[in-house]
């Protein structure tokens, strides 16, 4: 399976899973649907950091010169616009099914609109991710070299 496929998939089931938690909790407790879009925006950003790290850390292991990496751009840009199509096409057939109550936005919002949401907030911090991923592993090669000794001028 592609590395793409497997984030889009991942990260598109948490969207929904999230969305669809969404609207149980504001069907139950509607007062407090503030804290809870903040604590599923947070859970869903951070899950994308944290695999963007780990991408961006294993990245620089395996490839040491910041030339040769891997086009980890590409790779989260598919995996973020097939999550946000696919979670918004979701999306929009779960809230044909009684009890669930995830808008009543229509299917031409859920992609285009929402996934175009989705997609920003999966490939932003994934790409902060990277950055900090491969920027760790920098630094902590430059820790475990040896330092170079700098040349003594020769007295003659």
């Amino acid at each position: 399976m592609n590395a793409w496929v497997l984030r889009a998939v991942g990260l598109g089931a948490l969207t929904v899973v999230l969305e669809t938690l969404l609207g149980v909790g504001m069907r139950y407790w509607p007062t407090a649907g503030v804290w809870m879009r903040i604590l599923c925006l947070i859970v869903l950003v951070g899950a994308v950091v944290l695999w963007g790290l780990v991408d961006g850390r294993a990245d620089r292991r395996a490839n040491s010169d910041p030339e040769h990496g891997a086009d980890l751009t590409m790779r989260w840009l598919k995996a973020g616009l097939a999550a946000g199509i696919g979670s918004g096409l979701a999306a929009w057939i779960l809230d044909f099914i009684p009890g669930f109550d995830l808008g009543d936005q229509g299917l031409v919002f859920n992609i285009t609109s929402a996934a175009a949401f989705i997609v920003l907030l999966i490939f932003i911090p994934a790409m902060l991710g990277v950055v900090l991923g491969r920027w760790l592993v920098g630094r902590e090669g430059k820790k475990s070299a040896p330092a170079a000794q700098t040349p003594q001028p020769v007295n003659a």
